[in-house]
């Protein structure tokens, strides 16, 4: 092991690494950190020890401190809440049993943020809950034997546990979990409320049934192949009495107010183009295509919808849904038909396959003008094809191959040798129509195949030939949403009950508000026998029941509701969680919604945050919150999550054999040389690389085992330090190496800064006094070279503060670059290590630049920094302690602790001297110290100074003396230089200067 001395420190500091430029800032930081001898205090962190360059006999253990400080922190009263609050959520877990990686990242992130927050001054709300309902449960229940609320019990206190130990600030007393039933009480008055006003209803419809989980599924809820999502079985459909929410009442509003939602990059344009197209607003007509039936007993015609009636010359197939009636009846008399149909739930759904219907042929209906070209009269075939969604449109679409990428796809599958028909071009020439039969897919000029409209604009066209047909009966303008209303019936026991009964007589009738919640019944022989299927439909006792209206005999509602119902709120419960009578106080939703940050994975980017929007703008206008019901005006916006950050996946490091492909085991891969890791088996190298974690892998990281080997704090600033928040994140350990050195500097710092007295006077006022001496001692004595290069000294390392100051709360406040925030900070360190024991160092700047890094990574290492803080500030001191904490709860709030802020000196301390690299014919050769250039110096004055500048320095005058032929420096001048060079070019104020010889 090296041991530095502090005599040969300053071979293993970088140089001027401030000045290193921000692109590539954390390259370089890469590179110092991670190649460079092990510095600093002594560190244990698992069973791995570093020693000490201080004089401080103080030995740093981060594991200790988490313990040190989380205990601290819990035995703290609770804050006040008069500050101005901000409310900071990450979307809450599924009570799987054990957190992974990817909850350790977006709960890092979210906690740093918050007490970021705290530190500037604001009452953070942080809460923490359970998803806690759900089919993996029931499942886990049937598997093992169990009660899925003893299992879950069991797993949220697991993870609880684990969370815990992430030094995060979350605020337990509003712990919810939605199967409890003082949650899903209030679950159940949400139904009510929409019922009420007709949101809520029951339907027979055609559903997804999964036959092996026996349940409904969302048509979110099946694959591109026709698989559940869940269990992967081929989903098969079934007409049951389902339960919706008309979330299509609300599409025009989920619509408009995606402009709020982007304005200032609020939320993140993939998810604003996502849930766009899932609400799928398009203008256009159904057009009727009469048909041509030999001995069929079918419609007279099929109505088709299109955006495109600009196309409509081009029509050459027609192709059905699966579930068209055309298609149901047909497949009654042909077997053939009913054999494709049920091939179709396997196939993914661009399939180009497609079933061409006998007997059965289209009429465009343009080929009874008169004018139409014969192509466009010929009859079409019809074909079944499973690209054509039954729930978008008609459930059926024109094949138009000449206009859609599609169409043109499917057309050649089956007519390879018939030509395509082109009605549209980019010009009236056609000669810039794409080349190689390719479809033309943009508005352009009608071509010889539209007849009469030969040369005119397609969009007029459109309108045109929609209007001609409408006079015929043939065809109406209409808009289509894809949107379709949210079937919440799950035909499964672990969910919150539908609080419905049915009555003979009175049908349908709510749950009086007095009985709720209508809880879940003990089943326990029916987890007991591990019985699939919903025990609810058997359950008598609960079943059976009276009828709130009549008093006779009633049945209750054996569905549950989607979870997504339970996530669709929870948001709203958490700032009032012990409200008996209400879901929540008006009064605290006006004050506390809506959420300020909303922190999860971009996968929710459609389904869960589409129904949290829909839900909360009905209850800000439900009688919820002492409305009427009615839609609020249009300047009126009611959105849940002013901002949302979607962080990237983990992904874990993977081991293969080379030969087979196979993942590896851990004990199966020789690690010895982990630049060359090998196949035990047989000696071969293996293949690396970075995949979603997954037990399958093998390369899935407990990030509690993680903790306890290196500590939280060393975790979470090793997690962001590895990618900005929106990216993949390579997991790599290794690479904690370099968090560990950087966190010993910190501390070695501090333990040199904390012997230093407390001072009444700032940097600022320091730098003022400082600037009056230098302008009334002169500058060419003695005392007053020693006062400038006390100055430059100062200058730089404050300067430095306060750069860092004004980019890391600017990536604070971004979130995306997190990263840059330890990097910045890794930056700063180092500038104040370089200078720390330079005589010339004043102790002010070096506390409270010391003082101000530790206070900018607090939010990030929040036990290391109460550490370093308390070292700052006397916590070992009769009655000190509380003033030198900066965080006062286990919740996140500040204890008056600020955030640094910049103070304003920057003008004041522009550097006197900058780098300048020279470079000739493109080439960096040398760097030289320079004076910052006067302002407003430019052009050929800047390079003649420049070029002065770089003379009067022995390195500059002898590499440009040696290129200009060997010239002494006595022999050079600027004029000489400027005179030789054919160019001189100066970039970034005299930065770079390129001799162009």
């Amino acid at each position: 092991m090296l041991v530095i001395q502090g005599s040969n420190m300053s071979r293993y500091l970088p140089k001027r690494l401030a000045q290193v430029a921000p692109s590539c800032r954390l390259g370089a930081l890469l590179h110092q950190w991670y190649l460079r001898p092990l510095p600093s205090v002594h560190l244990s962190v698992g069973k791995t020890t570093w020693r000490s360059y201080a004089d401080s006999s103080k030995k740093l253990d981060l594991l200790a401190l988490d313990q040190k400080w989380r205990e601290k922190w819990s035995s703290l009263p609770p804050v006040d809440t008069s500050r101005e609050h901000k409310y900071v959520l990450p979307m809450f877990p599924y009570p799987s049993g054990s957190l992974h990686l990817g909850h350790l990242r977006v709960y890092t992130i979210a906690d740093v943020v918050a007490r970021f927050y705290a530190l500037q001054g604001h009452k953070v709300i942080l809460p923490m809950g359970w998803d806690a309902f759900g089919l993996p449960a029931e499942n886990a229940a049937i598997e093992r034997g169990i009660n899925p609320a003893s299992w879950t019990k069991q797993n949220i206190a697991k993870m609880k546990e684990q969370l815990e130990v992430m030094n995060g600030s979350w605020d337990w007393s509003r712990e919810l979990a939605t199967c409890d039933p003082e949650f899903y009480k209030h679950t159940q008055k949400i139904f009510l409320a929409l019922h009420e006003k007709g949101l809520a209803y029951q339907d027979e419809a055609e559903v997804n049934y999964d036959p092996i989980d026996k349940t409904v599924l969302a048509n979110e809820q099946v694959d591109a192949n026709g698989r559940s999502w869940r269990s992967g079985a081929v989903v098969e459909k079934r007409k049951l009495k389902q339960w919706f929410l008309r979330i299509s009442e609300f599409r025009e509003s989920l619509l408009k107010d995606l402009k709020t939602l982007g304005a200032n990059e609020s939320w993140p344009e993939r998810v604003l183009a996502m849930q766009k197209n899932w609400l799928g607003k398009s203008e256009g007509a159904t057009i009727k295509f009469p048909l041509l039936a030999f001995n069929q007993d079918v419609h007279a015609a099929i109505e088709v919808f299109t955006s495109r009636p600009d196309t409509l010359f081009g029509v050459q197939y027609i192709a059905l849904a699966s579930t068209h009636p055309v298609v149901a009846k047909l497949a009654e008399t042909d077997p053939e038909l009913q054999a494709f149909l049920d091939t179709l739930p396997g196939l993914p759904r661009d399939s180009k396959v497609g079933y061409l219907l006998p007997h059965i042929r289209a009429i465009n209906p343009l080929a009874y003008h008169e004018h139409t070209p014969e192509a466009t009269k010929k009859s079409i075939p019809i074909y079944v094809a499973p690209y054509v969604l039954g729930d978008y449109g008609e459930g059926a679409v024109m094949g138009v191959p000449g206009h859609d990428v599609r169409d043109h796809a499917f057309w050649k599958e089956h007519h390879y040798d018939e030509p395509v028909r082109f009605v549209l071009a980019a010009s009236e020439d056609e000669s810039t129509t794409t080349l190689d039969n390719l479809p033309f897919l943009d508005h352009g000029v009608m071509t010889e195949h539209s007849g009469l409209f030969k040369g005119k604009f397609s969009k007029e066209v459109g309108k045109m030939l929609v209007s001609m047909l409408e006079a015929a009966e043939l065809a109406k303008e209409v808009e289509k949403w894809r949107l379709k209303d949210w079937l919440i019936s799950r035909q499964r026991y672990w969910g919150a009950p539908i609080p419905i009964i049915h009555c003979g007589s009175c049908g349908p009738v709510p749950v009086p508000d007095e009985q709720l919640p209508v809880m879940l019944p003990e089943v326990d022989g029916h987890w007991a026998e591990k019985k699939a299927g919903n025990p609810l439909e058997t359950a008598e006792e609960w079943v059976n029941t009276t009828c709130p209206k009549c008093n006779g005999a009633a049945k209750r509602d054996t569905d549950t509701m989607d979870t997504f119902v339970d996530s669709s709120w929870y948001f709203m419960r958490f700032i009032d969680p012990h409200n008996k009578s209400a879901p929540f106080s008006p009064e605290k939703v006006r004050s506390l919604l809506p959420v300020d940050l909303y922190i999860g994975g971009v996968e929710h980017a459609i389904l869960h945050l589409l129904y949290a929007r829909f839900i909360y703008k009905f209850l800000m206008t439900s009688s919820l919150m002492g409305q009427d019901g009615t839609s609020p005006s249009e300047d009126i916006v009611y959105e849940p999550f002013k901002r949302l950050i979607t962080q990237g996946m983990v992904h874990g490091k993977t081991y293969s054999d080379p030969q087979t492909g196979r993942f590896l085991k851990p004990n199966e891969v020789d690690l010895r040389n982990p630049l060359q890791p090998k196949v035990i088996a047989t000696g071969e190298t293996a293949l690396v690389s970075y995949e979603k974690m997954s037990k399958s892998k093998y390369n899935g990281v407990d990030p509690t085992d993680f903790i306890a080997q290196y500590g939280a704090d060393a975790t979470r600033a090793h997690m962001l330090f590895q990618a900005p928040v929106s990216e993949v994140l390579d997991w790599d350990e290794e690479k904690i190496a370099g968090v560990l050195r950087w966190l010993n500097r910190v501390y070695s710092l501090v333990t040199k800064a904390s012997s230093f007295s407390a001072e009444q006077t700032t940097p600022k006022q320091y730098f003022e006094t400082l600037s009056r001496k230098i302008r009334s001692g002169g500058g060419g004595n003695k005392e007053g070279l020693l006062l400038q290069a006390e100055w430059d000294v100062n200058a730089a390392v404050w300067r430095g503060v306060q750069n860092t100051i004004a980019s890391v709360t600017a990536s604070y406040d971004k979130v995306y670059t997190l990263n840059t925030v330890i990097s910045d900070l890794m930056i700063l360190t180092n500038t104040i290590v370089e200078n720390f024991d330079n005589e010339g160092m004043s102790e002010v700047v070096k506390k409270e630049a010391v003082s101000s890094l530790v206070r900018m990574l607090a939010p990030v290492t929040p036990a290391f920094g109460e550490e370093c803080w308390s070292l700052l500030h006397g916590g070992s001191a009769a009655g000190a302690e509380k003033k030198s904490m900066l965080f006062d709860s286990s919740s996140c709030a500040s204890s008056g602790v600020k955030f640094p802020v910049v103070d304003g000196t920057l003008e004041m301390l522009k550097p006197r001297m900058q780098t300048c690299a020279v470079q000739v014919n493109g080439k960096v050769k040398i760097a030289v110290e320079v004076p910052v250039p006067a302002e407003g110096l430019e052009g050929e004055a800047l390079r003649g100074w420049l070029v002065g500048e770089i003379l009067k320095t022995e390195e500059g005058a002898a590499r440009l003396g040696s290129l200009l032929g060997g010239r002494s420096k006595e022999l050079l001048d600027v004029e000489t230089v400027l005179g030789k060079a054919k160019k001189v070019i100066v970039i970034k104020g005299g930065k770079l200067v390129n001799f162009v010889l």
